[in-house]
């Protein structure tokens, strides 16, 4: 699934509003008119690249705010429409870079390029980071059939590009939103009057092509959700031991998903126990941005 680059828009002029506000004084004040630059976006350590199309657009965004005669055609993978400024990127999203590497380069309005610096390396570097822990995960577990998914524990209105980006590191999707799934967690479940009637509930009002999950945390939990058909069993911070017997429980009934506590150090031993997902929060909620700078050159 690409970026819908329509959506993509929206958090950009978002971010730029924020950061440029009633312009930039600094880079105003000091920068002569017309100085032109070239720029290099430069990785700082190892990791997995994502988000070029969007550090693009922020150069694109801003350059249209400058509303120059400058124009110089965008001639790189990210594509644009022609602006003051040329972004060509030395790789694809989802390629692996090492210390040193060049990602990106900047040519055209020197202005343009400071005005958007910030910006672009801020979604750039968070992207990065997270394509980066996924994919470290994602080489943890090649040897069980397990996939890593996502959770909805994602930065407030940078959902698209945080999930977008945990696929660029070999991750998968779990659900968008509230609203494209049906999960149900342990206070559903009491506050429906238990998991039996929870499913039975979600079960008469959606349609054959939405599968139903239930959050278990007890053997018993799992009994009861496979007994009233559900389709997929978050397994939720169980011991390796319950994990192996609820993946035996579900074997061909139900798809299994562990969760909660998923660290570098526990999800190969966990994808061992044959679940078939594990969903990893960490992913999003607290990720380290990878190391990357721009710099003219």
């Amino acid at each position: 699934m690409n970026l819908n680059m329509l959506d993509v828009e929206k958090i950009v002029r978002r971010a730029l509003e924020e950061d440029i506000g009633t312009g930039d004084i600094t880079t105003t004040l000091t920068i002569p008119p017309g100085s032109i630059s070239h720029a290099k976006i430069i990785a700082n350590e190892p990791g997995i690249i994502a988000g070029l199309h969007v550090a693009a657009l922020v150069f694109e965004l801003v350059a249209r705010s400058y509303g120059s005669d400058i124009a110089v055609k965008v001639t790189s993978q990210v594509g644009g429409e022609p602006t003051r400024v040329r972004f060509r990127a030395s790789m694809l999203d989802g390629s692996e870079v090492n210390a040193g590497d060049t990602i990106a380069e900047i040519e055209g309005d020197t202005a343009v390029i400071l005005t958007g610096e910030r910006t672009a390396l801020n979604f750039l570097q968070r992207m990065s980071g997270i394509a980066t822990k996924t994919s470290r995960l994602v080489k943890l577990i090649a040897h069980t059939k397990a996939h890593v998914v996502d959770t909805r524990k994602t930065t407030p209105g940078m959902r698209m590009l945080e999930k977008y980006a945990v696929r660029m590191g070999g991750g998968q999707n779990h659900r968008f939103g509230l609203y494209d799934a049906i999960l149900i967690k342990d206070n559903h479940i009491l506050a429906a009057g238990g998991i039996e009637k929870a499913i039975h509930a979600a079960r008469a009002g959606i349609p054959h092509t939405v599968k139903i999950e239930v959050e278990a945390d007890t053997l018993e939990q799992v009994r009861q959700a496979l007994d009233a058909g559900a389709d997929m069993i978050l397994l939720d911070n169980m011991s390796l031991d319950m994990l192996r017997q609820a993946v035996t429980m579900c074997s061909g009934r139900a798809l299994t998903e562990a969760s909660g506590g998923i660290t570098e150090e526990t999800i190969a031993k966990i994808a061992e126990t044959g679940v078939d997902l594990i969903s990893v929060g960490a992913l999003t909620h607290s990720v380290q941005a990878l190391d990357l700078s721009l710099d003219i050159v």
